[in-house]
């Protein structure tokens, strides 16, 4: 049974549960110094668009030095584009866990799926499962990738006819796609076997289509990112010095050659930060690997909106508001989005933490498929009790590597 949660804040204090102290000793990119040591980090505002791409998971747009403008109103008609539906089902937080009250810790699914036009809705699955977890005080957010290849009791469910069974837990969502269920049939089945494998329930969860990403990094220009290890594209091939999908190249009937990511740091075009984002065949630690480099994408992406012009620019604002509505199919459990973005006004880009399942390695359960080991069960345990903050400090390996 899932554990019933206070939705009462928490005390908004330095180090106080629910918080990662300001400077992690191991956590990349502090240069290691540990709490006490160093300065004290200013916080910072955030503007009203900002804060939805922390809802949506992706973006991330955080900025310094802008404060929250435009009533719930404003902020109403902004969003007004971006699809909603029911994504949660059964998993949405009961009224013992704090209902659709936002008083409390806040816990969304983010579901990243690779639809292409000429797959059907019922044929798709999920292969980026991303827990997002936002402690009772709001001040931080942690991002906890589930490998696609984990072992799961996907349970029985009525409205596409599935009878349950064990599977893959990518798997999840196309049986609930099955027979008519469509998208949200997939994401209701997700998380009600995720909620079932962590006893976490849910204030809203979001469908992200790794296709929509290509438009907001085009909107934003470039990202710089890392590429940790050499991997030849299994999805794309050079033809004439132009990227296309390797069916599409093939149907060309020219000399065509696959896409290399080679190792080192660069600014990249949404095409190809999306396509290294995809890659996990090649790669050391397969998906493991492929889910630190997606984190990597999503902070790649908050660091460059908040290049100076970026946030200036009306066009280019404009612009990237309309790209990230088209990305998104949203569920916030009832709650307007404008309701969540207010709620969430005191976390920005530097408090995210990029967190791994597994140490980032294989834990096989045999026949190809991972099983949770009991860290990860732990850190779970930890984000259904509000807690992860601690569970961080004391398990440090549960970090990402990706900067």
């Amino acid at each position: 049974m899932p554990v019933q949660t206070s939705r009462r804040p928490q005390s908004l204090e330095p180090g106080s549960p629910g918080r990662v102290p300001p400077i992690i000793p191991t956590q990349p990119g502090h240069g290691g110094r540990g709490p006490g040591g160093g300065k004290k980090r200013t916080k910072r505002k955030d503007p009203f668009w900002a804060k939805l791409t922390v809802i949506f998971g992706a973006v991330l747009m955080m900025t310094s030095g802008v404060a929250i403008v435009g009533s719930k109103a404003v902020i109403g008609q902004a969003t007004s584009s971006i699809d909603q539906g029911n994504l949660l089902g059964e998993a949405g937080k009961t009224d013992a866990e704090g209902g659709n009250s936002l008083e409390g810790p806040i816990d969304m699914l983010l579901l990243g799926v690779d639809a292409r036009e000429r797959w059907a809705d019922d044929n798709v699955r999920s292969d980026t499962i991303i827990v997002l977890h936002i402690p009772a005080t709001h001040d931080q957010a942690y991002l906890i990738s589930i490998p696609r290849d984990t072992e799961a009791n996907i349970p029985a469910f009525a409205k596409s006819g599935y009878k349950g069974g064990t599977d893959k837990i990518n798997a999840a969502f196309f049986h609930g796609a099955q027979n008519g269920g469509g998208w949200e049939g997939g994401a209701q089945l997700m998380a009600k076997t995720i909620k079932q494998m962590t006893g976490i329930s849910f204030d809203g969860a979001a469908i992200i289509n790794f296709g929509g990403f290509k438009k907001i990094i085009d909107a934003l220009g470039t990202v710089r990112i890392c590429v940790s290890h050499e991997v030849p594209s299994h999805h794309m091939s050079m033809v004439d010095g132009k990227p296309m999908w390797n069916a599409d190249a093939r149907k060309t009937g020219k000399p065509y050659k696959p896409v290399v990511h080679k190792k080192g740091c660069k600014e990249m075009e949404g095409w190809e930060a999306l396509d290294y984002s995809r890659q996990r065949y090649g790669l050391p630690n397969s998906d493991y690997d492929r889910q630190q480099n997606q984190q990597q994408l999503i902070k790649a992406m908050a660091k460059k909106a908040t290049d100076k012009g970026m946030l200036t620019n009306p066009l280019k604002l404009n612009a990237l508001i309309k790209a990230a509505g088209k990305a998104f199919i949203l569920d916030t459990n009832g709650v307007p989005i404008a309701n969540f973005i207010y709620t969430l006004k005191g976390v920005n880009g530097n408090d995210l933490v990029t967190l791994r399942t597994n140490g980032g390695t294989y834990s096989t359960a045999g026949n190809g498929r991972e099983k949770f080991n009991e860290t990860t069960m732990d850190m779970f345990t930890a984000v259904k009790n509000d807690k992860l903050a601690d569970f961080v400090v004391s398990n440090p390996s549960v970090l990402s590597t990706r900067k």
